[in-house]
């Protein structure tokens, strides 16, 4: 039996029980695939994180949902930074990850952490068929990047939205189009300090709501850029837990910054 340090922190997010809760599991080798995906199972949160380190402020990093490995996860990736700073004893003053979308960089600022990642941006496309009937609400406007991008009049219009989870899952992939799932970003302008406002539904695999998502930021930045004509934006995740990010776009990068919280620490035995 071997125990392994686990961490569990809120990323995007400025105390506790705010933001997205990640898992952070740093590992010496890698385990097989088949059991990462059971711890993160097992952690039954959105995203379980796994690093090995490479060398001084140099990882591999890979993350698991409930339902499988993804490319591309923000909120856990923040989480992984603030564990590596805060838990696991790491002096480099910036960090770089290895992973299956490249080389992503992280720095720690005055008020939290900030992430460099891929821009995504989207392209429009016709609605797909079934898509409005599984949201309840007819989009303005459907785009696909790296998730489907479905705008909404107004901020109130996103969160009035009660997705039919079934449905959305049931929704075929259309590989034409480049997706990595088919899952689903609502958006729409925001109000008061906020740019725009998302949700993120994800039931493809396992996550019907996700509290705050990173990686639609790589998408929604660089539509909401070029919709407001503007290089810095305030986002505002309006899920049940909520989450703060401040975008920007920096040529073909989108910079986010967030703030974390660790939760908990412990071992698992696998």
């Amino acid at each position: 039996m071997t125990r392994l340090k686990i961490y569990q922190a809120d990323a995007f997010a400025d105390e506790l029980f705010a933001g997205n809760p990640a898992a952070v599991v740093p590992l010496e080798e890698w385990l097989p695939d088949e059991t990462l995906l059971k711890i993160a199972q097992e952690n039954n949160l959105s995203e379980t994180a796994y690093t090995v380190r490479i060398d001084a402020g140099r990882y591999h990093i890979r993350w698991f949902t409930p339902g499988g490995e993804v490319p591309l996860c923000g909120h856990a990736t923040l989480a992984t930074s603030h564990i590596l700073w805060t838990e696991e004893g790491e002096t480099s003053d910036y960090l770089t990850f290895e992973c299956l979308s490249g080389e992503l960089e992280v720095v720690r600022t005055k008020t939290g952490y900030r992430m460099d990642f891929p821009s995504l941006p989207p392209k429009p496309i016709e609605t797909p068929e079934g898509l409005a009937d599984a949201l309840g609400a007819e989009p303005l406007e459907v785009q696909a990047g790296h998730y489907l991008l479905a705008r909404f009049r107004t901020a109130n219009d996103v969160l009035a939205l009660k997705p039919d989870f079934k449905a959305l899952a049931a929704l075929p992939l259309d590989e034409r189009e480049g997706l990595a799932r088919m899952s689903v970003m609502a958006t729409a302008p925001g109000e008061g300090e906020f740019d725009f406002v998302s949700r993120f539904f994800a039931p493809q695999v396992g996550i019907d709501e996700d509290p705050v998502t990173g990686s639609a930021h790589c998408t929604l930045t660089p539509y909401w850029a070029e919709q407001l004509d503007k290089d810095m934006l305030r986002a505002r995740q309006v899920s049940a837990r909520g989450g703060n990010l401040v975008c920007h776009m920096s040529a073909a990068r989108v910079l986010l910054e967030g703030n974390c919280v660790t939760y908990l620490w412990g071992e698992i035995a696998v």
